[in-house]
């Protein structure tokens, strides 16, 4: 599995993985950072254009997080558990070279994320805001 920058040319796969409009998900691109995880290599040629990079088939999760008051934001996490366990390295390596603290928020129910989250050294937190009236977990990692 391979990780690298999302393209906007992944909006669609990202958009079937997390079950939102792909608009969000190209909105997501452009303002936050943005990782994906791909199964299999991935070697364009030097004149590739990113669009001819993907195959939604092969996109197995991805994560945005953003900086706000310090600490690095997980904003979306989703996809397969080995990915999202994966894909937490993301902004944990980020938070360790800014001496940073890592938060993410999951649906209680979603043990998939709750599970990565756990096996990356998340430790719970309390509860955080409902979101479309789901309870959720706080998750935080202060890596130093």
């Amino acid at each position: 599995m391979e990780i690298r920058d999302a393209f906007e040319a992944d909006a669609d796969a990202l958009s079937a993985i997390a079950d939102v409009p792909a608009d969000v998900i190209r909105n997501l691109i452009h303002d936050r950072t943005v990782r994906v995880a791909q199964r299999g290599a991935t070697t364009p040629g030097p004149n590739a254009d990113a669009a001819d990079t993907t195959d939604d088939r092969d996109v197995a999760g991805f994560v945005s997080f953003d900086v706000r008051d310090g600490t690095v934001h997980v904003t979306q996490l989703a996809g397969t558990a080995a990915a999202c366990e994966r894909l937490l390295a993301e902004p944990v390596r980020f938070a360790t070279g800014e001496g940073m603290t890592v938060e993410l928020l999951a649906i209680e129910d979603d043990e998939t994320i709750r599970e990565a989250a756990e096996a990356a050294g998340f430790e719970r937190a309390g509860t955080g805001p409902a979101f479309d009236g789901q309870s959720t977990v706080k998750y935080r990692l202060d890596p130093a």
